[in-house]
């Protein structure tokens, strides 16, 4: 029988992420930190598994933001070298990410920094989520920039960040608030070379089209009226697949 993904998140996972805090941070109490995610994983799902891990790191690492951050920076490893391997290589560090998605509105700039860092082992898309909520102005300025970042994994989560139905995470209407904003991230991406990151910026014009067509028409049309490209016209396509909204 195929192991189901929630049960990657184990106690085996719990030794992992133990080892790898306890060698940057020698005070680590990795047995009791063990043991308690021993006692908190057992017959929960997927999420009530992250939140437990959270839970955990809340107990055995500092009370300290800034410090528990710092300690999370040091075990994230070497970057992904492909659009491949986000889930194979560094699954493991989904309990980090949802650790910062709980706390990442304690300080704007750590968490971004972090996220960043994240996203090019692994992925920010939900850690960044309550940051664009609680501070949509400053980080839709910094997923701007990220749209044009030399990582290709930095600018899919400029897509991925702002979706409005991203699975998985709470429904986000940013988008359309600062509509004219997002409008310049998904055009920054709409001729990316990369398939990894045209999926996204197509999901992002198919989550658009199901909330609000004719917005998604405005960009959609732009589009095709400024010369697309064979990746832009494979975006539209792949937005334009629910055969709501016909353009």
């Amino acid at each position: 029988m195929a192991k189901k993904f929630k049960d990657y998140y184990d106690i085996e996972c719990a030794v992992l992420l133990a080892d790898k805090i306890k060698a940057v941070w020698p005070e680590f109490k990795e047995a009791a930190f063990v043991t308690m995610l021993k006692d908190e994983l057992e017959n929960k799902e997927f999420l009530q598994r992250q939140d437990a891990f959270v839970k955990a790191f809340d107990v055995y690492l500092p009370n300290d933001y800034q410090e528990t951050v710092s300690i999370f920076h040091q075990i994230l490893g070497p970057e992904l070298e492909t659009t491949t391997g986000m889930f194979a290589t560094g699954w493991w560090l989904w309990p980090v990410g949802r650790y910062i998605e709980h706390h990442g509105i304690k300080d704007f700039q750590i968490s971004i920094t972090f996220i960043y860092e994240l996203t090019k082992r692994f992925t920010g898309e939900f850690a960044i989520r309550p940051i664009i909520d609680k501070w949509p102005v400053e980080a839709i300025t910094v997923i701007k920039g990220w749209s044009k970042d030399s990582n290709v994994h930095v600018r899919r989560l400029a897509s991925e960040g702002l979706r409005i139905r991203l699975p998985w995470a709470k429904k986000s209407l940013v988008a359309l608030d600062y509509f004219d904003d997002y409008k310049v991230v998904l055009s920054n991406l709409k001729s990316d070379p990369e398939k990894f990151v045209q999926k996204s910026v197509g999901n992002n014009i198919n989550d658009l089209v199901k909330e609000c067509p004719d917005k998604a028409k405005e960009i959609i049309t732009a589009w095709q009226e400024d010369n697309p490209t064979k990746e832009t016209l494979w975006i539209i396509k792949h937005g334009l697949r629910s055969g709501i909204l016909n353009v």
